[in-house]
């Protein structure tokens, strides 16, 4: 990669900082397994004047899916789940699931499977389907709050239905919390212990977990708002406090982590599912993740006033399967995701590149990912 034009990224990072549109960022960028690029910008408290490091901690919300879902795949290759199996197998609250139809909570032709929690094609959501009864019933449940117990959500979502039959659209939600508990069932462990002896303690993520320790706690990255023209506002109420508070083990959205700590994690994927010698994924297993699954209405994955065309879902990830304006940068086959808090990352396989992009900033904004991606695939030589 070019030297010359990897440091127009630092100079893109430091024009968003000056412009007040972040507070710091670390960015990190690997091509063929090699560290290429490591930079941290400007400040993780601005307030208090401390400088965004290397080894800053940052709530990655949604980027713990990515890991849930590997998780469940160790499990598929060890024989333990199959992603046919109906959710309900594991779940026994599940049997009784419903789906929503003309007007009436009735039994799905198809119940649920782990492929549906892997792709988001449940028909479960945050509790924002459009659907008023439905989300009346989701948001009187046990809610996502970190308070909370794994399975007590799961026995309060189990009364929710579903919006619509299982695999006949995409729906972001709490089907990657849904995939933690069966991690759990299907393991005999808590989510937070298999992480920690299946994939942190192996690939060396030492800063990765549900709860911070006090010691290390001065590390996190304080969160502010944008208004997307040049004022930051100081966000201290957040979900998760990750600290003795927290009971919740979310897969879908709970872990709080360093940039090299999530780098490593998706080195290993990058690689076909192995790291420094040691195997965590079969090499076909990684394959089946990082492919495009959904197909008819369930394409493209879609949000809120926001249609990403050309843009599919594996077992964990975003999946770019056409070019279009959405992502037009992107390269073909890339895979990746994000977090609540502008966090990302993106894989090219073409290319053999890993990228992560972490900040601290409310609302989700693309802003520095549309900004780089462009730059760091002009760098490659």
């Amino acid at each position: 990669m070019s030297g010359a034009k990897l440091e127009l990224v630092g100079d893109k990072v430091t024009e968003l900082i000056d412009r007040k549109r972040l507070a710091g960022a670390v960015v990190v960028i690997t091509r063929r397994g090699k560290l290429v690029y490591n930079k941290s910008f400007g400040l993780r408290d601005i307030e208090n004047s401390r400088p965004m490091e290397l080894d800053t901690i940052f709530r990655i919300f949604s980027m713990t899916k990515a890991i849930t879902s590997a998780a469940a795949m160790m499990l598929a290759d060890e024989g333990k789940l199959r992603i046919t199996d109906r959710v309900s197998n594991h779940l026994p609250e599940f049997k009784k699931a419903r789906v929503w139809k003309n007007g009436m909570a009735v039994a799905p032709q198809n119940p649920p499977t782990i492929k549906d929690l892997l792709c988001h094609t449940t028909g479960y959501s945050y509790g924002f389907t459009g659907i008023p009864e439905v989300d009346k019933l989701h948001h009187r449940a046990i809610p996502l709050v970190e308070g909370e117990l794994l399975t007590d959500f799961c026995a309060g979502m189990a009364n929710v239905p579903m919006a619509f039959e299982p695999g006949e659209g995409w729906l972001y939600g709490i089907s990657t919390d849904l995939l933690g508990a069966v991690v759990e069932r299907a393991s005999g462990m808590s989510l937070d212990r298999f992480f920690q002896e299946r994939i942190f303690g192996p690939l060396g993520m030492v800063d990765t977990a549900f709860v911070i320790p006090e010691a290390k706690r001065d590390r996190m990255a304080v969160v502010y708002r944008s208004d997307k023209k040049g004022t930051l506002t100081r966000n201290d109420r957040n979900l998760f406090s990750y600290s003795s508070k927290t009971k919740m083990r979310s897969g879908g959205g709970g872990l709080a982590s360093t940039i090299g700590d999530y780098t490593r994690f998706l080195q290993m994927v990058a690689n076909g599912g192995e790291l420094h010698g040691q195997r965590f994924l079969k090499k076909k297993t990684v394959a089946e993740m990082t492919r495009n699954h959904l197909t008819g209405p369930a394409m493209p994955i879609r949000f809120p006033n926001n249609i990403r065309h050309g843009t599919g879902f594996g077992l964990g990830f975003c999946v770019k399967v056409a070019q279009t304006d959405w992502n037009k940068a992107g390269r073909l086959d890339e895979y990746g995701w994000g977090g609540m808090l502008s966090t990302h990352f993106w894989i090219s396989p073409r290319d053999k590149l890993v990228v992560v992009t972490m900040e601290q900033t409310l609302p989700f904004d693309f802003m520095l990912e549309d900004t780089l991606k462009p730059l760091i695939y002009d760098a490659i030589q």
